[in-house]
């Protein structure tokens, strides 16, 4: 049989189409998760998905929030600056109102003026950089992870206390995150009195470290601080030792990525890493570390339960302000604390949070890790 529509009835199917859908996507709140999902970060972005995912399973399984589910938008920054105000005026013009990322601190600093000024809040599971924050005056812009001048000085005061080196040499692969992390450690090493003998730059995706490393055993290294991501730093242990370097190893939360054990192979073993805290050791952690492994998640990378913790801010500022309104949101999240698998977690006026504790692994050649004792 043909039906035929007539232009009244069509303009009333369109407008009772246009009601359902307003009414489908008010039972919904969206929350982006802007990080790497291509490009050699990716994994960092596979771990915050994993929390992201995680946290709004359950949470939507207990009911939601006010009523409302929660759903993830994945959108791509490929770990690049540039793409950090372009993502950001992407979650802007789809009216997504809450942002878990960006992942690294470079694509982070780029988008936070674009979300402060329209009104999103975004908080980072993974941004350690100050300049995220410092200065900005921002109040839509938060953190689930601590700053490099909270890890920075953990890491510092490591080297000094346990290691005790003779000479210390400190690299960074000139961007952000890198370059800022390095640059902190090696200020709280010398005010330490540790003797710092090379403080250089390499450049991230090169394939051949050799210039740098005969630089390293001229000046007599016998321990290296690298600030940069897992690529670099698996190459530089790889080619040390195929080039007779006797030195110690150390980085950030970067480089404490599995995918490190297949560039560097054994040469990774005993790489001392700085890490946020193993928070799945804590038995009031059990649900969500099953909940993680029901999935075939890992509870235990880097990023996820700061992931989580994330959305379980989001999901208490929500119920705090008592509606979807980031803006009541944002000041309730700076008024108030939120229990989540990382702690009480408070922010500072900045969105730093109050306190954050960084432990330092041992990193081993079958891509597990353990507490340094």
């Amino acid at each position: 049989m043909n039906v035929r529509f007539t232009p009244m009835a069509a303009a009333l199917g369109l407008a009772a189409g246009m009601m359902l859908s307003s009414v489908a996507h008010a039972d919904t709140i969206r929350i982006a998760i802007a990080g790497p999902f291509t490009g050699a970060l990716t994994q960092y972005g596979d771990m915050v998905k994993e929390g992201v995912d995680t946290a709004i399973e359950t949470i939507n399984a207990g009911g939601g929030v006010l009523g409302n589910k929660l759903e993830a938008v994945v959108i791509d920054d490929g770990c690049e600056p540039k793409q950090g105000p372009v993502v950001a005026n992407r979650v802007v013009n789809e009216k997504i109102h809450y942002v878990v990322g960006h992942v690294c601190s470079g694509a982070t600093i780029a988008a936070t003026p674009v979300y402060n000024n329209e009104g999103v809040v975004m908080i980072s599971p993974s941004a350690t950089s100050p300049l995220v924050t410092d200065g900005k005056n921002y109040d839509m812009i938060f953190r689930t992870i601590g700053r490099d001048d909270q890890q920075g000085p953990a890491a510092a005061e490591f080297i000094a206390q346990k290691v005790k080196p003779k000479a210390v040499a400190v690299l960074h692969d000139k961007q952000s995150y890198g370059q800022g992390i390095a640059t902190a450690v090696k200020a709280d090493l010398e005010k330490a009195g540790i003797k710092v003998v090379l403080f250089e730059g390499i450049n991230a995706g090169d394939s051949d470290y050799s210039a740098v490393i005969t630089k390293l055993k001229s000046a007599g290294a016998d321990f290296v601080y690298y600030g940069g991501y897992h690529p670099e730093m698996g190459l530089l242990l790889r080619q040390g030792a195929e080039q007779g370097l006797q030195a110690k190893f150390m980085g950030p939360e970067g480089v404490g990525n599995p995918d490190i054990n297949a560039i560097a192979g054994p040469a990774v073993e005993g790489m001392l890493v700085t890490l946020p805290a193993d928070f799945t050791t804590d038995p009031a952690n059990a649900s969500v570390v099953k909940a993680f492994k029901d999935k075939n998640r890992n509870p235990g990378g880097a990023f996820q339960l700061t992931a989580y913790s994330a959305v379980e801010a989001i999901a208490a500022g929500i119920k705090g302000a008592g509606k979807d309104d980031p803006a009541k949101v944002a000041a309730w999240l700076h008024g108030n604390s939120v229990k989540t698998p990382i702690g009480d977690i408070a922010w500072n006026k900045q969105g730093d949070l109050k306190s954050f504790k960084f432990d330092v692994f041992t990193w081993h050649a079958d891509g597990s890790k353990s507490v340094f004792k």
